[in-house]
C-alpha cells in the first residue's frame, strides 16, 4: 500500500489493523467477482471479517465492542472497497447504524445494550429499512407508507420497504412505518425470522449488485410493545450531524484508489511493439496519472478534514456541518467518476472487458451519484451558506 492510502493512518495500531483489513480483502477479488455476477452477497469475505470481529467495530467499549474512532471507519471502509465495493457499502450501512445509536442513543439504554449483545456475542447484522418506491429517498422527507397498527399484544406491521442493503445477510431490520396510534413515524426493531418477514429478491442492478439490496417484505408481522423503539422527531435545526454518513465517500474513492492502482500496473508493464519502452513513460500518460493523483489528493483532504471536525459528544450542530458533510460525499464521488474514467482511458479497450477489474469500477462508481446527500441539495445547502456569510460579513 502507497503512502496516499496509508497517510491518514496517524497511529501503529490502526496502520496494523489496515494491513489486517488489506490481507484478507485481497484473498477475496476472485469472490467479489463471482457475487457480482450472481448478484448476492460476498458472503465468504463477509464470514472472514466478521472472524476478525470487524462487525463490532462500531460497538463502544463499554458494551465489548472495538469502538473505532470515525477516522478509523473509514480508513477500513476505503480498503474494503478497493477489493470489493459492495461489500463495503452494504456493510457500512450496520456500522452507520450502531455508531449513530452509539452517539445519540434514542433508544431506551436496555434494548440497545441487548443489540450491541446480539452483535458482539451473535455476530448480529442491522440495517434501517427506509426507502420506500412511492415516497423516494428519506432525505426528501416522505412519510411511509408502512402502517403500524396497535393491537391489544402490540403492533402488527405492514409496507414494502425498498433498496435494502444486506438484505439477505441481516438479523435485524428497523423498520419506520406511519404509526396510526400517534399520527408521527416510529421505528421498529423487527427480527428476521419474525412471521410474516420476507426478502422479495427485486435488486437487479448493472452496479452495486453484489448489496443485495432487496425488498423488505412485511405481511401483517405482529410485534410486541417493545419493539416500538423509537418515535422520531420532527426536524430539529440544531439535530447532531450524520457524521458516519462519511462512509459514503470513503467507500467510492476506495473504488477510484483500485482504479489508480489498475491503471498504474497497466502502464508500468504494457509496452506495444512501436515503442521500446511500457507506455508508463509517454507523456500523455503521465499526465493522466498526475491528474488522478491530483484529484485523489485534494478529495481524500477533504473528506479526512471533514472528519477529524467530529468528537464523541461534539456540538457541531447539522446546520454547521452538513454543508461540509455534503460537499465532501459530492467531490468524492466527483473524483471517483473522474480517476475510473481516466484510468480506463490509460487502459484503453482492455477495461471494457467483463473480465477486467475497471469495468466492474465503472459500473460501481455510478451508485454514488444516488447514495445520499442528493448533489442538488448540497449544492443547494452550499449557495445558502455563501450567501449567508456574504452578508453577514458586511
Amino acid at each position: 500500500m502507497s503512502l496516499l492510502e496509508y497517510g491518514f493512518a496517524t497511529t501503529k495500531e490502526q496502520l496494523d489493523k489496515l494491513k489486517l483489513i488489506g490481507t484478507i480483502v485481497d484473498r477475496h477479488h476472485e469472490t467479489a467477482r463471482k457475487a457480482d455476477e450472481t448478484n448476492e452477497i460476498n458472503v465468504s469475505l463477509l464470514r472472514d471479517l466478521k472472524e476478525i470481529g470487524y462487525h463490532t467495530i462500531s460497538v463502544p467499549c463499554e458494551y465489548g465492542g472495538q469502538g473505532a474512532s470515525l477516522t478509523e471507519f473509514l480508513l477500513y471502509q476505503e480498503r474494503i472497497a478497493q477489493v470489493d465495493a459492495a461489500m463495503a457499502l452494504a456493510l457500512g450501512w450496520h456500522h452507520i447504524i450502531m455508531f449513530g445509536l452509539s452517539e445519540d442513543r434514542p433508544w431506551q439504554e436496555e434494548y440497545y445494550a441487548a443489540l450491541c449483545r446480539e452483535v458482539v456475542e451473535q455476530g448480529a447484522l442491522v440495517n434501517r429499512a427506509d426507502s420506500e418506491i412511492g415516497t423516494g429517498s428519506p432525505t426528501r422527507g416522505g412519510k411511509p407508507q408502512t402502517l403500524a397498527e396497535r393491537t391489544e399484544q402490540g403492533f402488527v406491521l405492514n409496507g414494502t420497504k425498498a433498496f435494502t442493503s444486506l438484505s439477505t445477510s441481516l438479523d435485524y431490520f428497523i423498520v419506520s412505518a406511519s404509526d396510526t396510534e400517534t399520527g408521527g413515524v416510529s421505528e421498529f426493531l423487527i427480527p428476521k425470522e419474525a412471521l410474516g418477514v420476507s426478502i422479495n429478491p427485486t435488486w437487479n442492478t448493472v452496479g452495486m449488485r453484489a448489496t443485495a439490496s432487496h425488498d423488505l417484505m412485511l405481511k401483517d408481522v405482529q410485534l410486541p410493545e417493545h419493539a416500538r423503539v423509537h418515535q422520531r422527531q420532527p426536524s430539529r435545526k440544531n439535530a447532531k450531524p450524520g457524521f458516519f454518513l462519511l462512509n459514503i465517500p470513503a467507500v467510492y474513492l476506495g473504488i477510484a484508489l483500485a482504479a489508480r492502482q489498475e491503471a498504474i500496473q497497466f502502464a508500468s508493464n504494457y509496452q506495444p511493439n512501436s515503442l521500446t519502452h511500457p507506455i508508463i513513460e509517454l507523456p500523455h500518460i503521465r499526465q493522466k496519472l498526475g491528474q488522478i493523483e491530483l484529484e485523489l489528493t485534494a478529495a481524500r483532504h477533504l473528506l479526512y478534514g471533514v472528519a477529524a471536525r467530529w468528537q464523541p459528544n461534539c456540538t457541531v450542530t447539522s446546520e454547521q456541518a452538513n454543508p461540509d458533510l455534503g460537499a465532501a460525499k459530492v467531490f468524492a464521488v466527483q473524483t471517483a467518476l473522474s480517476v475510473v474514467d481516466l484510468a480506463m482511458k490509460i487502459v484503453g479497450v482492455h477495461s471494457l472487458s467483463l473480465s477486467h477489474p475497471l469495468q466492474l469500477m465503472y459500473r460501481n462508481v455510478r451508485f454514488g451519484l444516488h447514495n445520499p446527500p442528493m448533489e442538488d441539495a448540497v449544492l443547494n445547502q452550499l449557495t445558502d451558506r455563501a450567501i449567508r456569510e456574504t452578508f453577514e460579513s458586511k
